[in-house]
């Protein structure tokens, strides 16, 4: 279960974390993920959420917080460990997003990829990933997904290219899970909708 992720020196598990909670201490909100699922889920219904590249949980344990039934995967066990110890109550699966199989059997309205999943994930695995989270939402339901928009890895072209291929239709794109209007800049919040 090799990604990208696991080539960096990026802090893992409870040492990632306190990052979120020293932004917390400072009074930032570090729950605007959490904030834009709600509220897409109150507009279009529904109230299950697959966080797949959930790391150490923070998006998934505030879904669940909010009364949403939330499953968290992620193929870094480390992180895993954190969010176990975090959120109890959620679901956490350790598995690849390019093969979750029957770890991952129910159906979802939402599929949220935080944290610049997609440019974390093997390059050329892409397709792999959004095919394998089509399979778990029905039409109608949401792909939700926020990233870096750096040369060296994943275009929003070919994301929209590979998200076509697998049946979304985009349907608003945001420079911030705050929902500010996107002009080319370097983040992007998507939204697709399974056709």
């Amino acid at each position: 279960m090799a990604t990208r992720w696991d080539d960096t020196n990026a802090p893992k598990g409870d040492e990632y974390d306190e990052r979120w909670q020293h932004l917390v201490a400072a009074g930032q909100n570090i729950h605007g993920e959490a904030d834009l699922v709600e509220a897409l889920l109150h507009d279009h219904g529904g109230q299950r959420v697959l966080d797949a590249g959930c790391g150490t949980g923070r998006v998934a344990i505030e879904l669940r917080r909010r009364g949403l039934a939330v499953v968290g995967v992620d193929a870094d066990d480390t992180m895993l460990a954190t969010a176990r110890r975090n959120g109890p109550e959620v679901v956490w699966i350790l598995a690849d997003l390019t093969s979750l199989g029957t770890h991952v059997d129910s159906e979802f309205d939402v599929a949220l990829l935080a944290g610049n999943v997609m440019i974390f994930v093997d390059p050329g695995t892409e397709d792999a990933v959004l095919a394998q989270l089509a399979d778990r939402l029905p039409s109608g339901g949401l792909l939700v997904a926020g990233f870096s928009l750096r040369d060296d890895r994943l275009t929003l072209a070919d994301y929209d290219r590979l998200a076509a291929r697998n049946g979304f239709e985009l349907e608003a794109r945001w420079s911030t899970w705050e929902r500010d209007p996107f002009h080319e800049e370097d983040y992007a919040v998507s939204v697709h909708r399974r056709g």
